[in-house]
């Protein structure tokens, strides 16, 4: 598909649903009382009582239930348009679904609206290797579509990951060291605004800034977005480390030797340390050739840990699959722990950390490396995600198996996020969000908020689109 006639398509279809929508005017919702779903041409209306509104209610985290009045199932732009329009005639606030993954459950509400991107997942190619995407496709399906062709987006791990979400609040993974951000790689979006109204970044680069890291449910619902693509690695080879029944004492002397090690690594590599009860997990992988730099971080892991297992490597399209993770909802809470310069900004809390973590089955602390080419100062200015000094992210983790087991182990979480906020931690990622964080706005996006109210003044005016942590006016 030529830019071309890209242009002329999104003018096509704006006049279209903005017609649309004068000549017939949306029913209101005394019309679904019955519980019947509502049929259009662009957008499927279902209520309370349907098997799919129960089905599309439900998000990634079963820890979190909502029940909105009605869930809107878009088929296309022009059906997001309509729904927006539906929920601002009827006084709905609106929630925006892509994959559904939001570890707070952002992307539901009760008794207002959900627009479900899920239908929207198509991935079209363009003349010049640039690939358009629609929200709802899967990280997994966007590798299937660009690793075929040999072509490459950054993103992250999880296979059933929306690429909506990901990319409006920064996206990280495997490959981020070398490509940088998801977020980087995004270079126009076609909204829906909280008026109803299709807009297109290209006629506002204030809008393209906003979507680079400035969180999802905000200013409007993106149908459609276009990202440069990078010819694909080959390969990708994983090395792994395991240190076994490790005291406090040789877990903490770990972490500190792996920040160390990880200062120096090649861009084509990315690490993760995994501290859970009395096991250190570390993973390193590598998409480029087997260096002197690379043996040395491999040879340094191996010192400090009691067991090392490598793969082959491994075509890049199967290697990803490894990572893919789980795609069925589960219990847990997932949060940001904090972006780090070093073990500095840790060493005041890390014994009470482990404290905790080790003594708390289910409970995991991961730190993940960034820097390398996250750390673009053109992509900085063109972007609204702020914490590019940062080299490392971490999260913390806890799984449960039944209800009854969630209430000790969500104390639990809170009591080592305490620890990390009064250790000065004040950066946290967005897209790992924590109902519990005080100040969340600056957390999360730093000296960017108050221009990205503008963005939200300009385009939601009348604060349709939100959330529990969305852009205030």
């Amino acid at each position: 598909m030529s830019n071309k006639y890209h242009r002329k398509l999104f003018l096509k279809l704006t006049a279209f649903a903005n017609a649309a929508l004068l000549l017939k005017p949306l029913e209101t919702l005394a019309q679904y009382k019955t519980g019947k779903a509502a049929i259009a041409e662009n957008v499927i209306f279902y209520k309370k009582g349907t098997a799919q509104y129960e089905l599309l209610r439900k998000g990634f985290n079963k820890r979190i239930n909502k029940y909105p009045e009605v869930i809107a199932l878009a088929k296309n732009t022009a059906g997001v348009a309509e729904a927006i329009r539906y929920a601002a005639r009827n006084h709905l606030p609106v929630a925006i679904k892509s994959g559904g993954h939001c570890m707070e459950g952002f992307s539901c509400n009760d008794g207002g609206m959900v627009i479900n991107l899920s239908a929207m997942k198509a991935t079209s190619w363009m003349n010049d290797g640039r690939l358009l995407v629609q929200p709802g496709c899967t990280l997994a399906q966007l590798y299937d579509s660009v690793l075929s062709k040999k072509r490459y987006i950054p993103g992250g791990s999880c296979g059933s990951v929306g690429i909506g979400g990901l990319t409006l609040g920064g996206g990280y993974g495997l490959l981020s060291r070398k490509y940088g951000l998801t977020c980087d790689s995004l270079e126009e979006v076609t909204m829906v605004d909280g008026k109803g109204n299709i807009v297109n970044s290209n006629t506002d680069p204030e809008l393209l800034w906003a979507c680079r890291g400035g969180g999802n449910g905000n200013f409007g619902v993106i149908t459609e977005m276009k990202f440069k693509t990078y010819a694909a690695p080959v390969t990708m080879q994983s090395f792994r480390f395991r240190a076994f029944k490790t005291d406090p004492a040789r877990m903490k002397n770990i972490t500190e030797q792996w920040f160390l090690i990880t200062q120096s690594l090649p861009v084509s590599c990315f690490s993760a340390l995994v501290l859970s009860a009395k096991t250190v997990y570390i993973l390193l992988t590598n998409i480029a050739g087997h260096s002197a730099d690379v043996e040395k971080a491999v040879q340094q892991l191996t010192q400090l840990t009691d067991r090392k297992t490598a793969t082959r490597p491994t075509p890049l399209a199967q290697a990803l699959k490894v990572f893919y993770a789980e795609s069925q909802p589960v219990l847990f809470k997932n949060a940001s722990a904090g972006l780090y310069k070093s073990f500095d900004d840790i060493s005041g809390c890390i014994d009470a950390v482990l404290g905790i973590t080790r003594s708390t089955p289910g409970m995991i602390y991961q730190i993940n490396t960034l820097g390398g080419n996250i750390q673009n100062a053109e992509a900085e200015k063109a972007s609204a995600f702020p914490h590019r000094a940062y080299s490392y992210f971490s999260e913390l983790q806890t799984y449960w198996e039944t209800a009854s087991q969630g209430n000790r182990l969500l104390q639990r979480f809170e009591a080592v996020q305490a620890l990390f906020s009064g250790n000065n931690i004040r950066t946290q990622y967005r897209n790992y969000p924590d109902i519990h964080f005080k100040d969340w706005a600056h957390l999360y996006y730093g000296s960017n908020y108050e221009r990205l109210q503008k963005v939200k003044a300009k385009y939601d005016p009348d604060n349709l689109i939100r959330h529990e942590q969305s852009v205030q006016l």
